[in-house]
């Protein structure tokens, strides 16, 4: 079997710890394909097999994709998987974790079940923008796809469609189109609704509307979504995930629900309501 290794962090611990788990995983005869700014972090000889896109993963047949970090980790390894179908197995190395399956200790527990496929898999929705004069950048995002304003202080105007049908205004500061996975991120400090990963949704959450009775939208996640902003600067900010990207006002944004859908390895035991119960200390008084 060969597995792929990814991270964001570079500090010694991570590394210490990447190393003993690569270590692990030649024990049991499992080989490693790590990420180049990785590879060269912990200093590795040149004969280190590396990857840097999808098809480097397709290439060495690779069959999961470890990550190690938080949940943004794990979203940005979108840009690695695409629609390759590589299932991911997050392990936390961060600090809330909505995403991660597996502690740092339980990794090495979990190991032998993970190598021989005793878990469950988790199909996860992502959004593709379709508008052509859009822009060259990856369109695709796991958790939510954002607009918002750029380099004003004041409002920017929104309107929205959905199929072609007028839907609402939304002045304010943006508005966040999210996946049930992206509704326990962005959307949710935004006020947005919590939704349980196998819904077919996605939550149109405003951020900081001035309009004071809109509120949270859940639409069917079959549908096309149309965006047009105006401003009183000439671009917008839209966020793709983490990703960043500049968009002219005059460019009218189209998403749609993609075509694939990204696999998260997770603990056949493991409980979407129970971990929500866990990270957010539902249930957790003070007084008692």
């Amino acid at each position: 079997m060969t597995v792929a290794i990814y991270t964001q962090k570079n500090d010694s611990e991570t590394l210490l710890f990447l190393d003993k788990f690569i270590r692990e995983l030649e024990k049991k005869s499992v080989k490693s394909v790590l990420h180049s700014k990785t590879a060269k972090a912990m200093q590795f000889s040149k004969d280190v097999e590396i990857f840097d896109c999808k098809e480097d993963l397709e290439n060495k047949n690779v069959e999961l994709f470890f990550t190690f970090g938080g949940d943004g980790t794990i979203v940005n390894s979108l840009l690695f998987i695409k629609d390759s179908g590589i299932p991911i197995v997050g392990v936390n190395a961060g600090r809330l974790g909505f995403l991660t399956s597996f502690s740092k200790e339980e990794i090495f527990t979990e190991l032998d079940n993970i190598i021989q496929k005793k878990y469950k898999l988790s199909e996860r929705s992502v959004i593709e923008i379709i508008s052509p004069n859009a822009g060259d950048f990856f369109p695709f995002a796991l958790n939510d796809i954002t607009i918002s304003r750029k380099k004003t202080t004041t409002m920017i105007t929104i309107n929205s469609y959905i199929n072609s049908e007028f839907l609402n205004v939304f002045w304010g500061d943006g508005v966040i189109i999210s996946t049930p996975t992206g509704s326990t991120a962005y959307s949710l400090s935004c006020g947005g609704p919590i939704i349980s990963p196998n819904n077919e949704n996605f939550a149109i959450t405003p951020i900081a509307p001035h309009n004071l009775n809109i509120r949270p939208l859940i639409v069917n996640d079959n549908v096309e979504i149309r965006l047009k902003v105006d401003s009183r600067v000439p671009q917008y900010s839209l966020s793709l995930d983490s990703r960043l990207v500049r968009i002219d006002t005059d460019v009218e944004i189209v998403l749609r629900k993609a075509k694939f859908k990204v696999q998260l390895v997770q603990p056949k035991n493991l409980s979407f309501f129970e971990t929500i119960r866990q990270k957010l200390l539902w249930g957790n008084d003070k007084r008692n």
